[in-house]
Protein backbone atom coordinates (compact mmCIF):
# COMPACT_ATOMS: atom_id res chain seq x y z
CA UNK A 1 0.00 0.00 0.00
CA UNK A 2 2.63 2.09 0.08
CA UNK A 3 3.71 2.27 -2.93
CA UNK A 4 0.22 2.72 -4.09
CA UNK A 5 0.12 5.65 -1.74
CA UNK A 6 3.33 7.06 -2.72
CA UNK A 7 2.09 7.08 -6.66
CA UNK A 8 -1.09 9.00 -5.73
CA UNK A 9 1.03 11.16 -3.50
CA UNK A 10 3.23 11.75 -6.81
CA UNK A 11 0.25 12.14 -9.29
CA UNK A 12 -1.32 14.51 -7.01
CA UNK A 13 2.45 16.52 -7.05
CA UNK A 14 2.69 16.67 -10.34
CA UNK A 15 -1.19 17.87 -11.02
CA UNK A 16 -0.37 20.29 -8.18
CA UNK A 17 2.92 21.48 -10.10
CA UNK A 18 1.00 20.98 -13.65
CA UNK A 19 -1.85 23.28 -12.61
CA UNK A 20 0.84 26.05 -10.99
CA UNK A 21 3.31 25.75 -13.76
CA UNK A 22 -0.01 26.77 -16.22
CA UNK A 23 -0.85 29.41 -13.57
CA UNK A 24 2.71 31.31 -13.90
CA UNK A 25 2.60 30.95 -17.46
CA UNK A 26 -0.86 32.79 -17.11
CA UNK A 27 1.16 35.54 -14.74
CA UNK A 28 3.74 35.77 -16.50
CA UNK A 29 1.12 36.45 -19.81
CA UNK A 30 -0.44 39.21 -17.48
CA UNK A 31 2.38 41.22 -16.27
CA UNK A 32 4.04 41.60 -20.02
CA UNK A 33 0.01 42.99 -20.73
CA UNK A 34 0.52 45.36 -17.91
CA UNK A 35 4.59 46.26 -18.50
CA UNK A 36 3.35 47.47 -22.31
CA UNK A 37 -0.21 48.97 -20.78
CA UNK A 38 2.50 50.94 -18.68
CA UNK A 39 4.85 52.02 -21.61
CA UNK A 40 2.25 53.18 -23.23
CA UNK A 41 0.49 54.98 -20.44
CA UNK A 42 4.24 56.87 -20.03
CA UNK A 43 4.50 57.49 -23.66
CA UNK A 44 0.96 59.46 -23.62
CA UNK A 45 2.05 61.11 -20.26
CA UNK A 46 5.33 62.40 -21.73
CA UNK A 47 2.58 63.51 -24.68
CA UNK A 48 0.61 65.63 -22.56
CA UNK A 49 3.33 67.22 -20.52
CA UNK A 50 5.36 68.53 -24.03
CA UNK A 51 1.36 69.44 -25.28
CA UNK A 52 1.15 71.24 -22.14
CA UNK A 53 4.19 73.32 -22.39
CA UNK A 54 3.72 73.96 -26.65
CA UNK A 55 0.64 75.14 -25.55
CA UNK A 56 2.30 77.38 -22.67
CA UNK A 57 4.97 79.01 -25.10
CA UNK A 58 2.27 79.54 -27.48
CA UNK A 59 0.13 81.64 -25.16
CA UNK A 60 3.48 83.29 -24.26
CA UNK A 61 4.24 84.35 -27.54
CA UNK A 62 0.18 85.60 -28.23
CA UNK A 63 0.88 87.68 -25.31
CA UNK A 64 3.56 89.08 -26.98
CA UNK A 65 2.02 89.41 -30.06
CA UNK A 66 -1.15 91.44 -28.65
CA UNK A 67 1.50 93.88 -26.94
CA UNK A 68 3.12 94.31 -30.03
CA UNK A 69 -0.14 94.41 -32.28
CA UNK A 70 -1.80 97.40 -29.43
CA UNK A 71 1.93 98.95 -29.85
CA UNK A 72 1.28 99.01 -33.70
CA UNK A 73 -2.11 100.26 -33.56
CA UNK A 74 -1.28 103.47 -30.92
CA UNK A 75 1.20 104.44 -33.43
CA UNK A 76 -1.09 104.48 -36.23
CA UNK A 77 -3.17 106.74 -34.40
CA UNK A 78 -0.63 108.77 -32.78
CA UNK A 79 0.59 109.41 -36.24
CA UNK A 80 -2.75 110.39 -37.60
CA UNK A 81 -3.45 112.43 -34.41
CA UNK A 82 0.13 114.35 -35.88
CA UNK A 83 -1.16 114.41 -39.10
CA UNK A 84 -4.74 116.00 -38.27
CA UNK A 85 -2.79 118.85 -35.99
CA UNK A 86 -0.33 119.57 -38.79
CA UNK A 87 -3.10 120.04 -41.43
CA UNK A 88 -5.06 121.98 -39.18
CA UNK A 89 -1.90 124.44 -38.52
CA UNK A 90 -1.14 124.41 -41.70
CA UNK A 91 -5.05 125.90 -42.96
CA UNK A 92 -4.84 128.28 -40.16
CA UNK A 93 -1.34 129.44 -41.17
CA UNK A 94 -2.79 130.01 -44.71
CA UNK A 95 -5.67 131.72 -43.31
CA UNK A 96 -3.82 134.40 -41.26
CA UNK A 97 -0.95 134.90 -44.14
CA UNK A 98 -4.19 135.44 -46.52
CA UNK A 99 -5.69 137.62 -44.22
CA UNK A 100 -2.64 139.47 -43.12
CA UNK A 101 -1.70 140.22 -46.95
CA UNK A 102 -5.58 141.54 -47.77
CA UNK A 103 -5.46 143.82 -44.73
CA UNK A 104 -1.39 144.89 -45.69
CA UNK A 105 -2.42 145.59 -49.41
CA UNK A 106 -5.69 147.40 -48.46
CA UNK A 107 -3.61 149.35 -46.18
CA UNK A 108 -0.89 149.82 -49.42
CA UNK A 109 -3.73 151.31 -51.66
CA UNK A 110 -5.30 153.27 -48.99
CA UNK A 111 -1.99 155.32 -49.01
Amino acid sequence: MKRGMIKMVGKGITGTLTAHDHEIRSLKHRINDLEEQNKTIQDLVLTVRELALNMKRMIEEQKAQGKRLDKLEGKSGEEWEAMKKHLIHTILGVLAAGATSGIVYLIAQSF
